[in-house]
């Protein structure tokens, strides 16, 4: 274990990117992702608590929203844990800060400022396996950019291997960090960047006050509790995957040995199946 805090936790996350303090570390991730695109000179953090669309309303709660200088929205979370509805849930979410704008009566025109989310995954999505990066815009089917208004960028955490030495940009060098800084003694790229050596400073785990040691230990559990879930989950699909395996073999061999002419009982006897499967077959 190294000397910094683990980021993918909600503590760690919230000091790297989610507090006043936190700004410039923001601001910095959020151009370096966006670069060539626009520049963010200056945000706002905003209330998580919503108030609800309709009676019954469950809002979501982001690990962090804020707000550009120009009024855009910014949704940035943490996923540790992999939800069946992922791409859905990112829609929804998006949605509904984009829901959020609109005002009563009829001198309103739809005049709605952009939403952007940004979620980092511990997960792979199965069927973008291998990319860092999903970005999605709203494009008509020959790809022109229908609206700019709704953007959700997915980063898939794992899928990035590369070693420090092999950094190629700043966006590089942020995901890298973030992916091994529980496990660094220092923080690369310090001595060349502020915004770097600033981060060493403040997510050093013994430099941490005793309440945010204590909130970040609490933390630390949940996230190893998380992980230990999944890959109980994964071992049993495996397990489960590879049961299945033998009984379609087994039932297979058990059709061509009656198609032979074998006994019901030898063929049960080779294969484990019962005599009423047997028959079926």
């Amino acid at each position: 274990m190294g000397k910094f805090i683990n980021p993918f936790t909600d503590v760690g996350f919230k000091i790297i990117f989610g507090q006043e303090f936190s700004k410039p570390r923001l601001l910095d991730f959020l151009n370096t992702l966006l670069e060539g695109e626009r520049v963010i000179t200056d945000l706002k953090f905003l209330d998580k608590e919503q108030p609800a669309i309709y009676d019954g309303d469950r809002s979501p709660i982001y690990d962090i929203l804020c707000e550009t200088d120009n009024g855009e929205k910014i949704i940035v979370e943490m996923q540790n844990r992999e939800h069946p509805n992922f791409k859905e849930r990112m829609v929804y979410y998006a949605s509904e800060a984009i829901v959020r704008q609109g005002e009563k009566g009829t001198g309103w025109g739809y005049d709605i400022k952009a939403v952007y989310m940004v979620a980092f995954t511990n997960f792979v999505l199965t069927d973008y396996a291998g990319q860092l990066r999903i970005d999605v815009r709203l494009t008509d089917n020959e790809g022109k950019l229908f609206s700019g208004k709704i953007r959700l960028i997915c980063l898939q955490m794992p899928c990035f291997t590369k070693e420090a030495d092999e950094c190629e940009n700043h966006f590089e060098r942020w995901i890298y960090i973030l992916n091994n800084m529980e496990i660094l003694d220092r923080m690369p790229w310090a001595a060349q960047n502020a915004v770097f050596q600033r981060l060493a400073e403040v997510a050093e785990v013994s430099k941490l006050s005793k309440e945010e040691r204590l909130e970040y230990d609490h933390a630390l559990k949940r996230y190893r509790d998380t992980l230990n879930a999944m890959n109980g989950a994964e071992q049993k699909g495996r397990a489960e995957g590879r049961a299945e395996g033998i009984e379609a073999t087994n039932r297979e061999n058990a059709r061509k040995m009656k198609q032979k002419g074998i006994a019901n009982d030898v063929i049960a006897d080779v294969t484990g199946l019962t005599l009423g499967e047997i028959q079926q077959l």
